[in-house]
């Protein structure tokens, strides 16, 4: 029913983490995927780099039809914002969650020196996430992060390659309808403001009791907003369809009128 849709994981995590929005969307009718990124879930091992992300992105768009709501949460909020630049013909509408911090500051301060550290131990701090997701999430949502693995292997090749990231002028450059989505409680909300402005065609949403993982923290709440997005879009595609439509029937009913003219001066 409607635009599929393309949930984009976050940092370490896998597309299982989004089981509760597969669950809620496809039970109201709609076609939803949910890749891996090069790093994560069934793709550990694999380099990561922002260009094959946004291609992991895209060849999901061309598995449902070539066209799709694109929604990502954190890294996968700033992969979704760069494909939405690279290819904005392929995305129809483009909904960012927990990613409205400028990657070069918030990455480096937040996460860089934490994920070095944790690198030195045995695990590479595979226990310490595992206990902390178990602390933080509820109603299953823990089990939905912790089924696909978490990836602390690939945290640092990831933060490197997302710093340099400009994502306020990919943002810019998409003139598609955009939802960025936070939790009300989210530390990367620090540029909110900037993002919203870089937006043609823009809302911000600000989800209440909701943290960074506003998806597994409210995840009635977020597949909602996931579902209406699509809902708009599918009412745009389809007056963008009708006015296609109705332009070539003018233009064949202009070259018909054309041809009896020149056909009665004859």
């Amino acid at each position: 029913m409607g635009v599929p849709i393309v949930l984009v994981h976050g940092l370490r995590l896998s597309s299982s983490m989004w089981r509760p929005q597969v669950e809620l969307l496809r039970a109201q009718g709609r076609t939803v995927v949910t890749p891996d990124l090069p790093g994560h879930g069934s793709r550990r091992g694999e380099e990561f780099s922002l260009g094959r992300a946004v291609d992991s992105v895209l060849g999901a768009i061309d598995e449902v039809g070539g066209r799709a709501l694109v929604a990502g949460l954190s890294l996968g909020g700033f992969v979704s914002i760069a494909a939405a630049g690279a290819a904005p013909g392929r995305v129809a509408g483009l909904v960012a969650a927990s990613c409205t911090a400028k990657p070069a500051q918030s990455l480096a301060q937040v996460y860089r020196i934490p994920s070095v550290l944790m690198e030195r131990l045995p695990d590479k701090g595979a226990t310490i996430n595992e206990r902390f997701h178990r602390l933080t999430l509820r109603d299953g949502a823990a089990d939905a992060v912790l089924d696909g693995g978490l990836a602390v292997e690939a945290a640092t090749a990831v933060i490197d390659e997302i710093s340099h990231m400009d994502a306020i002028a990919a943002l810019s450059s998409y003139t598609g309808p955009v939802w960025l989505i936070n939790g009300a409680r989210d530390h990367f909300r620090i540029h909110e403001k900037q993002f919203f402005d870089a937006c043609d065609d823009g809302r911000l949403v600000n989800v209440p009791r909701a943290g960074h993982m506003v998806s597994l923290d409210q995840p009635v709440n977020f597949s909602r907003i996931v579902g209406d997005a699509a809902d708009v879009v599918a009412v745009r595609e389809g007056r963008s369809e009708r006015e296609a439509r109705a332009e070539e029937s003018a233009r064949v009913k202009a070259e018909q009128e054309r041809a009896a003219l020149e056909t009665d001066g004859v």
